[in-house]
């Protein structure tokens, strides 16, 4: 309650006098999406089916990488991926220069030292963005697409190798090569996609179903519809 304080000239006493505040006021904040935990059957059975379309696509149309969350720390995007992923801290030096420190490549399951050797990966590539719905979004949103960090799985920091093998292709044309990443990686791709309210072509959900009916029946799907 918002109260007001009245002086009393004689007796100088305290009032405490509830005070009308306007309803529009008084409005909460809207409360941000829930997030959704869902079988893989049944996360992969909300996929939209639709034909992919390539036309007008350039990468330079996802903003990337960009600020980052922490516009103070000097970090771009990569860097502040690269920093959260880390099991063993690197060294961070002017303008966010990383040296050292230890990552898990888990696509191929290898261990990498050097910054320079990991890319960042975008879950689902930015090519495979657009062509399942991102071409309809605003600059703003594939910018905030390129740079998603307020979903962990949206971006991973991977050898090189591994993400110049994946390039623009989806599961039915590309999977980590480590077999111990296959549902990880599905459940990964499948919550992606949900997040951002992309679609699937019909070859793409036909691997997906096959994922989710075989070896990766038992696996959950975590995601939050983005803003």
């Amino acid at each position: 309650m918002i109260k007001n304080l009245l002086r009393g000239a004689a007796a100088l006493c305290l009032a405490l006098t509830p005070l009308t505040v306007p309803h529009t006021a008084l409005a909460a904040p809207q409360a941000p999406a829930a997030a959704e935990v869902l079988t893989l059957a049944a996360a992969v059975g909300q996929i939209p089916v639709a034909t992919e379309v390539r036309d007008g696509y350039e990468r330079t149309k996802f903003k990337h990488w960009n600020a980052g969350l922490d516009l103070g720390d000097s970090c771009s995007t990569r860097n502040e991926v690269l920093l959260s992923e880390a099991i063993e801290s690197p060294a961070v030096a002017a303008g966010c220069k990383l040296t050292g420190g230890r990552w898990i490549s888990y696509y191929d399951n290898q261990e990498v030292t050097d910054p320079g050797k990991l890319d960042i990966d975008h879950m689902v590539p930015l090519a495979e963005a657009w062509d399942s719905g991102a071409s309809t979004w605003t600059s703003a949103r594939r910018e905030a697409y390129a740079n998603d960090q307020d979903a962990s799985t949206s971006l991973v920091a991977v050898t090189a190798r591994t993400n110049r093998s994946k390039a623009d292709q989806d599961p039915r044309e590309w999977m980590p090569p480590a077999p111990e990443a296959t549902c990880r990686y599905i459940s990964e791709w499948v919550g992606t996609k949900l997040r951002w309210g992309l679609t699937a072509d019909q070859g793409e959900a036909d691997a997906l179903v096959l994922y989710a009916d075989g070896p990766c029946e038992d696996t959950l799907v975590h995601y939050t519809p983005a803003a």
